[in-house]
């Protein structure tokens, strides 16, 4: 069982993250005094110190304006119509869209928050509790993770270690950044363990952060590092630990904490780890009645149809998406009294993969929405399950195309053949680079992959509905408004 107490450690008082302090809260088991584990060399308090460093890692990943929605809704899987007034935010989901997004941002400073305040709390425990090397050696790779995710949306971000809490960095180059997590990761994955934990960094998740790194190197450094990603992949996937699930959806269940497949997870629950807001990100109103949900949902998010065309008709994943007509948990049709007189569907609640506008004036029924995640019956605004960071499709799907891009494609098309049977579609007889960013879309649909895999192909300044072509530069996003100006040795990504 634990509560909050303040930490009463000088290092604890306060937290620098990137031009702002907070005051810490420190979770420690009940009955134990901060002195009793400052002085423990106990092995079973390890969960305990680094508890409140997960914490912010689980934070508000999943909320609209976090990190998920950056990397989804300047992709081209997933869109934020305006509905009138709904969801106009001061236009800031169409710039997202469009690629017109400038350093103030809400959601660019939101994510940046959500990263260096956990990295700040890392560093603070690493200082606190210097004696204890397996703790160390987990949230220095837990770091890492953190760091994987800068160097993807930033680029050219500062480095913050537990020997330099307080100060004001400077902007690290991204091949410093790389070579960061890198050498965080590799000097470190030994002393983890082998065993099929998913909420905290194992052995296994080490790999993947590695696998993930590597398979980006050309974008992040310049130099491929393709045996590199499959090497990493590799030591995962002849582990044996992990299995692809028969049933796809059940890796995205409420209760998924079993999944074969789920490698690493952010333990969201709807009472105490609250910050994944899906069912009320991308659900019609009325919707509240599908589900007996607690509060109303919101009417936002939803795919693009071009993206959701993709799937074929006899694809299992395409229930992806929630299309068509909307009914209540007893089975009465859903009527939407506000239907715009010009919606072919008129009251009955219908949901349809097109989407007449971006903005001004989309249909409120416009869009099919994400319907990948369950959504239990009689939830709150918070969701219960699991959101997968590292899986093993993922993966495999990784070595696929670390394999391919080095002239290995018989092995990387079984490695996708695997995916596409449990998907219930026909295997691949030959298999293009083309075909296997399709496969990725399709499989990783709204795990925050998008965005990173299309620069990665190419992709990301193409048109698409409703988006011209954008600049290079736009690959990675602007460092926020506020954190220039809070510290002047930060320099602004070029472009911006």
């Amino acid at each position: 069982m634990f509560k909050h107490i303040k930490n009463i450690s000088l290092v604890g008082l306060i937290l620098v993250t990137i031009g702002a302090c907070r005051e810490l809260d420190q979770e420690v088991l009940d009955g134990v005094t901060q002195e009793q584990v400052n002085a423990s060399k106990d092995p079973n308090l390890i969960p305990v110190l680094k508890a409140s460093a997960y914490s912010r890692i689980v934070g508000n990943g999943g909320a609209s304006g976090g990190i998920w929605s950056l990397h989804e809704v300047s992709s081209d899987e997933v869109v934020v119509p305006t509905r009138g007034p709904d969801w106009q935010d001061g236009n800031a989901w169409i710039r997202l869209h469009r690629h017109t997004w400038d350093p103030s941002e809400p959601s660019v400073s939101g994510a940046w928050d959500y990263c260096y305040t956990a990295i700040g709390e890392i560093n603070n425990l690493i200082v606190q509790y210097p004696d204890l090397p397996e703790l160390k050696a987990e949230l220095t790779v837990l770091r890492g993770l953190v760091y994987l995710w800068l160097i993807d949306v930033y680029g050219n971000v500062p480095i913050s270690t537990e020997d330099d809490l307080g100060s004001n960095p400077t902007n690290s180059s991204r091949q410093e950044v790389f070579n960061f997590i890198e050498s965080s990761v590799k000097d470190n994955m030994d002393m983890l363990v082998k065993e099929d934990k998913k909420t905290v960094i194992n052995y296994y998740s080490a790999q993947a952060i590695l696998a993930k790194l590597y398979l980006n190197a050309e974008i992040y450094t310049g130099t491929p590092r393709w045996a590199d990603a499959e090497a990493a992949a590799n030591a995962i996937i002849e582990s044996g630990v992990y299995s692809l699930t028969s049933n796809y959806f059940a890796n995205f269940a409420t209760r998924n904490g079993g999944s074969s497949e789920n490698i690493m997870t952010l333990p969201y629950d709807e009472n105490n780890a609250t910050g994944f807001n899906l069912s009320m990100m991308t659900l019609h109103g009325l919707n509240r009645e599908t589900y007996d949900l607690q509060e109303q949902p919101w009417n936002g998010y939803a795919s693009l149809e071009e993206f959701y065309n993709t799937y074929e008709e006899n694809d299992l994943r395409k229930d992806n998406f929630i299309v068509g007509p909307q009914f209540s948990s007893s089975g009465e049709r859903l009527l939407d009294a506000s239907f715009e007189p010009e919606d072919p569907d008129g009251a009955p609640l219908t949901f349809t993969p097109s989407i007449r506008e971006l903005t001004p004036k989309a249909l409120r029924q416009d869009g099919a929405r994400i319907g990948k995640f369950e959504f239990a019956p009689g939830s709150n605004s918070n969701l219960s399950n699991d959101y997968p960071i590292f899986r093993y499709g993922d993966i495999l799907l990784v070595s696929a195309e670390a394999k391919y891009r080095q002239g290995k494609i018989a092995e990387a098309t079984e490695l996708v053949n695997q995916i596409r049977t449990r998907a219930g579609v026909a295997p691949f007889t030959s298999m293009t680079l083309e075909d296997l960013y399709d496969e990725r879309g399709r499989e990783m649909f709204a795990e925050a992959t998008r965005r990173t895999d299309q620069i990665r192909f190419g992709k990301f300044n193409q048109p698409w509905w409703e988006k011209a072509a954008s600049e290079p530069y736009r690959n990675i996003f602007p460092i926020p408004q506020t954190q220039i100006s809070s510290n002047p040795n930060l320099v602004q990504n070029p472009g911006y």
